[in-house]
């Protein structure tokens, strides 16, 4: 297990799911209707593997979530918000999407909903870079390698320690930072991202940015090993 820095803010960390209900609450579409940009690079990359049956972690408002629905995938979007799933569920129903996407609000640090190899990949965007301790993200990255299916795949961004908002605002725990907005942001390093990465091949880590900062992040592709 890799050693994190102590704790001592544990109860901040926890209010962080109020502060994204709030957020939700006063904006439906906090981070547009568009497609995020490893969106669609991971809907190429499951057409090209022949992955369908897709778990999304982390789905926020569900403009992933749509695209994903929308291309032909079954998507059994997750995130902890209430409100981002009833936003999420609104939008499907408009769509007349709703027999294509299973939604639950549900807090990664406890276990997948899920029997043993249940999802053909999984996908999540910039969840891992959520106010999750080390531990927990080891806890999350198992979970996920235990509903995936043998070569299944694991992508998922993170905000990472190049980012121009790393050390930056109020030092919370580990390597999070709670920056403007009141938002808690857990910055990856690369060797971080390799220590959640064992169990499976790393088939790739891309850097790319996101935003007008801009944010800078890394996009992860993990493989669940077939043996």
């Amino acid at each position: 297990m890799m050693q994190g820095d102590s704790c001592i803010d544990k109860e901040i960390l926890r209010k962080q799911q109020n502060h994204w209900e709030k957020v939700f609450s006063n904006n439906s579409s906090k981070f547009g209707e568009k497609p995020s940009s490893p969106a669609l690079w991971a809907a190429e990359t499951f057409k090209e593997e022949g992955k369908i049956k897709i778990l999304e972690l982390g789905a926020g408002q569900g403009r992933d979530t749509l695209f994903f629905v929308q291309n032909g995938f079954q998507v059994y979007s997750l995130d902890y918000s209430k409100k981002g799933i009833q936003v999420i569920e609104q939008k499907v129903r408009e769509n007349g999407l709703s027999e294509h996407v299973t939604t639950l609000q549900h807090d990664v640090r406890k276990p997948l909903p899920f029997v043993n190899e249940s999802f053909d990949a999984c996908y999540s965007h910039m969840l891992y870079c959520m106010p999750l301790t080390i531990s927990e993200l080891e806890s999350v990255s198992k979970e996920i390698q235990r509903v995936l299916r043998p070569g299944g795949l694991n992508i998922f961004t993170t905000r990472h320690t190049g980012d121009p908002q790393y050390r930056t605002g109020i030092h919370r725990c580990e390597d999070m930072w709670e920056i403007e907005g009141g938002f808690i942001v857990h910055f990856l390093s690369k060797e971080k991202v390799e220590h959640l990465s064992k169990g499976y091949d790393l088939v790739d880590r891309k850097e790319f940015d996101e935003g007008p900062l801009p944010r800078k992040l890394f996009r992860v592709t993990l493989q669940k090993r077939k043996n």
